[in-house]
């Protein structure tokens, strides 16, 4: 396993040390989330006692088959950790997730969590968020409309650039775990992420977007030279400690 692959699993290694026995866990969706569920499979295996709640019907079918117990956030409504991945990480943890379509729920699981941390390789971190297309969840009832709402709402902060209905393998529109449709939203570098968040929260149609803004609280960065911890800059000694703590429980990679 070599490039990306790897960094991902180091990624998802790292992660592990942050899991304590009788934990409630949120487990995320999507490439390198999947990676440290595999994983967290096989410390139950082992005998780790943990609890989860999956963010995509796709994630339980993946924690089921390796045994890991699960629950729904109605069942536990109060989470201890939510591990994630992302879609692009900027500098001060912002986030754009929703490549996977699991956005909505993601959002819910890592609000329901007393903390976010981010699993990811290095080629997710930008200087600024928007190279990735923002996933924008919208009610099928009236798509169009709201395709156009959106549009001309984000055009009015400068966000411009081609928006496109996602289309599923089947060449048929993508539908969501909750039965909605996904706007793929090009705008290009996004200068404003929560004035933009404002905008669509305010779009009738709209259910969610994929900016996850002040949720994660530390990543995890897989890369050639090995884990980084990104975490805010006023939480700087939050690395610090991590990073004593990694010493502490190291793992073979």
């Amino acid at each position: 396993m070599a490039g990306e692959d790897s960094w991902k699993l180091a990624a998802a290694e790292r992660a592990l040390t942050f899991v304590e026995p009788g934990m409630k866990l949120g487990l995320g969706t999507g490439s390198t989330a999947s990676r440290f569920v595999l994983l967290l499979g096989e410390r139950v295996k082992a005998g780790l006692d943990v609890l989860c709640v999956p963010t995509s019907e796709a994630t339980a079918a993946q924690a089921r088959a390796l045994g890991i117990r699960l629950a729904t956030l109605d069942e536990e409504p109060i989470l201890d950790l939510t591990i994630d991945g992302a879609d692009e990480i900027d500098p001060d943890l912002r986030l754009i997730k929703g490549g996977g379509g699991a956005l909505l729920r993601e959002k819910i699981v890592a609000c329901s969590s007393d903390r976010m941390i981010v699993i990811a390789d290095v080629s997710k971190v930008v200087e600024r968020l928007g190279a990735f297309p923002l996933p924008v969840e919208v009610v099928r009832f009236g798509a169009a409309s709201t395709l156009m709402m959106v549009e001309a709402l984000a055009s009015d902060i400068g966000c411009e650039g081609p928006i496109k209905v996602r289309i599923g393998a089947d060449g048929q529109p993508f539908v969501t775990d909750n039965g909605n449709l996904i706007l793929d939203c090009a705008f290009g570098s996004i200068a404003d992420a929560e004035a933009l968040d404002d905008v669509l929260r305010g779009i009738p149609g709209v259910v969610d977007n994929g900016l996850f803004l002040g949720i994660a609280e530390m990543a995890i960065i897989g890369g050639p030279t090995g884990v980084d911890v990104l975490v805010p800059d006023d939480d700087a000694d939050d690395a610090a400690e991590f990073e004593l703590d990694d010493d502490q429980q190291e793992r073979p990679s």
